[in-house]
């Protein structure tokens, strides 16, 4: 399971060093894909299946307005001898990705968001809406 977060710096090339804590679930054959808020998301091999399998399962005018907005711009990536991802310029341009940036895991993948774009986030959600969530879903 994908746990907690921490600062990284992407370098002239697109380069972060991926956080080692995630080298047994995230490291080779890893697919980066734009997030549903202003973030990447990065899934192993065997949850990007399974995230890709259930859109392709939704009725086709919900399926393929989704294939086009993750599958469009997806990469597939690993992180490199020296323990880094190279996020390509248009993923890094979706998220407003230039220096700085939160790593998060999260749960069944992990999300890459700008420095300032994550403080943004974390600011709106309140205690109450995460409530609000967990009654909605029966918790």
């Amino acid at each position: 399971m994908l746990l907690g977060g921490s600062k990284h710096t992407v370098d002239a090339k697109g380069r972060l060093f991926f956080p080692a804590r995630f080298k047994d679930e995230l490291w080779e054959n890893l697919t980066v894909c734009r997030g549903t808020e202003k973030c990447l998301m990065v899934f192993g091999k065997e949850e990007w299946e399974a995230f890709a399998r259930r859109i392709k399962e939704q009725p086709f005018s919900v399926s393929s307005q989704l294939q086009r907005y993750f599958f469009s711009n997806a990469a597939e990536v690993s992180v490199d001898a020296q323990g880094r991802l190279l996020l390509p310029q248009g993923l890094r341009d979706f998220a407003g990705i230039t220096k700085e940036v939160w790593v998060v895991g999260t749960q069944d993948r992990a999300e890459i968001w700008d420095i300032g774009e994550w403080e943004r986030s974390q600011q709106q959600l309140t205690n109450d809406d995460v409530k609000s969530l967990m009654d909605r879903i029966g918790f």
